[in-house]
């Protein structure tokens, strides 16, 4: 004899034992996601540094091209950020709007940003890359570098193969570089830098002049001369002893006013009569 309910053959579903189950893959699915969420926030936080104003003079004396596309101000670093997530944003300011005199069709032409990056303290490359004539100290190895260009990607890929192919791995060419007002920037996949937390890292960010006709050993990189010319820095040496840069970040990153001395000191160099290095310009990374 039955109680007169339902009898569930054998075939017939068990409701409550799936309906369980759906529970139980929801939960399973709600943690997995809660779990990957917060391991992409371990990598999602941002980093940003600034610089004092006026100290686009290199290590001190160096001074603008003559001609009236290098506008006062167009190389002054101001401003670093790295966005946060897993394609942050590289954003490098100046101190004057961005102009594209020489039609390169991404907003900006005069200049040329290399970002320094080292993720592993006491490790890394102490070389620069050619045409900057800079080391970086021991402790601020760099392990990559980003550069920001108006050059196509493959231009600036074909003149990293033919000058830096012994760095090559470690130099990473945004496939678009683009300047809005004064910022020029590009996303880059936090996989190519090798992964991590950015705001753990730290940077040199070196403002240097996209060369067009570049040096047979520079990476499209403009020079520096004793004296100004009409598409030459000047105050620097006619050798190759002196830093190709124009600014960088110093001390701590925060735009103190100290800051502007601590790079031309970092910038210090010594050249030999025949226009050989007798002391490097040195450079270190800064850290949040």
């Amino acid at each position: 004899m039955t109680d007169g309910g339902p009898r569930r053959g054998p075939l017939q579903p068990d409701y409550q034992r799936t309906d369980y189950m759906n529970q139980k893959n929801r939960v399973s699915i709600c943690a997995l996601a809660l779990s990957l969420a917060a391991a992409g926030a371990a990598n999602a936080d941002g980093v940003k540094f600034t610089d004092p104003t006026g100290d686009d003079k290199g290590p001190g004396g160096y001074t603008y091209p003559t001609d009236a596309v290098y506008n006062p101000g167009s190389f002054d670093l101001v401003e670093f950020e790295v966005t946060g997530g897993d394609n942050p944003d590289f954003k490098v300011t100046v101190n004057e709007r961005l102009a594209d005199p020489w039609g390169m069709g991404v907003g900006f032409a005069t200049q040329m940003v290399f970002i320094f990056i080292d993720t592993t303290p006491g490790k890394g490359h102490t070389k620069s890359l050619p045409g900057l004539n800079v080391a970086f100290a021991e402790d601020s190895g760099w392990d990559k570098v980003i550069i920001l260009s108006p050059q196509p990607a493959s231009r600036v890929a074909a003149e990293v193969k033919a000058k830096a192919a012994d760095m090559a791995a470690d130099i990473v060419i945004p496939r678009r570089t683009a300047g809005v007002g004064k910022t020029v920037s590009a996303k880059v996949k936090l996989e190519d830098l090798g992964g991590g937390d950015p705001s753990k890292w730290g940077y040199q960010v070196v403002m240097q002049s996209n060369e067009g006709f570049p040096d047979k050993s520079d990476l499209l990189t403009r020079k520096v001369n004793e004296f100004e010319g009409q598409h030459r820095f000047g105050g620097g040496n006619d050798g190759d002893c002196d830093p190709h840069v124009i600014d960088v970040l110093a001390g701590k990153g925060e735009g103190a006013a100290g800051e502007a001395q601590a790079q031309y000191d970092m910038l210090k160099f010594e050249c030999g009569a025949d226009g050989s290095s007798v002391k490097r310009a040195t450079l270190s990374v800064v850290r949040k």
